[in-house]
């Protein structure tokens, strides 16, 4: 099936088929979930087939091409870090994309980011996080220190700058996000920091809600695309959670 033939009504029979050939050594899959939850990270290489990575990837680029709006702030809940960078929101997604909401409802991937997170992975309950999509692209542009509301993301590289231009995510796994008190510089200085670097085409699976993450802020006017894609576990089906961050970023 060629990328153009690859549809809403297509896609999660390609991603199962992918996922049954591509993950079916149980071994590498343990050594995946290992790394996870040891790391709050794992990259995922080979997660979708390159067809339909390069479908999301074209209606990724339409999305921001016409939905896209620029944002430049610092956020007080974790620790005044900034925001520079341009933004689609999920209600833009949800209304002018297909493949998009298609993937994020794929029983397929779901059992997958389940069987690597040794828990159930479920629909986020707030639907405003299920889908975003960011571009940086200017000197200095970064997505400073945060946490996630909730669990789990995987995040699509549609878009990588080469590493020595910035960009690089960066991790402090296995810490709390205190919105009151956030404490992101007694993290940095206490737990060692992670570096990760990613090149157009990557996917990688995060524990979002304890793991402290950034990426590197650009160091030349280059650009980097992300498809950011959130569940949650079934701790989050029962907090009372906020989205201050959120709504500072897509609202």
């Amino acid at each position: 099936m060629t990328q153009r033939e690859i549809t809403a009504a297509t896609v999660e029979e390609l991603i199962a088929k992918n996922i049954s050939e591509r993950f079916d050594n149980d071994h590498e899959v343990v050594k995946l979930s290992q790394h996870f939850r040891r790391e709050g990270y794992v990259k995922l290489p080979g997660l979708v087939s390159p067809e339909v990575f390069d479908a999301v990837a074209e209606e990724t680029h339409r999305l921001i091409d016409t939905h896209q709006k620029r944002i430049d702030i610092r956020l007080k809940e974790t620790g005044d870090s900034p925001r520079y960078m341009s933004t689609v929101g999920q209600k833009a997604i949800a209304t002018d994309g297909e493949l998009v909401p298609a993937v994020y409802e794929s029983p397929a991937l779901k059992g997958f980011l389940s069987r690597i997170a040794k828990e159930e992975v479920l629909d986020c309950p707030w639907d405003e996080e299920k889908y975003i999509i960011t571009r940086q692209h200017q000197r200095g542009d970064t997505h400073g220190w945060h946490w996630g509301d909730f669990s789990f993301t995987v995040i699509w590289l549609i878009e990588a700058p080469s590493l020595e231009y910035g960009g690089m995510l960066q991790c402090v796994p296995h810490t709390d996000w205190n919105k009151e008190d956030p404490r992101v510089e007694d993290y940095l200085q206490e737990h060692p920091i992670r570096s990760y670097g990613h090149a157009k085409g990557d996917m990688y699976f995060l524990r979002s809600d304890t793991t402290l993450h950034r990426t590197v802020p650009l160091n030349a006017d280059r650009t980097r695309i992300i498809l950011n894609t959130c569940w949650a576990g079934q701790r989050d089906m029962t907090k009372t959670a906020t989205h201050e961050t959120m709504q500072a970023m897509f609202d």
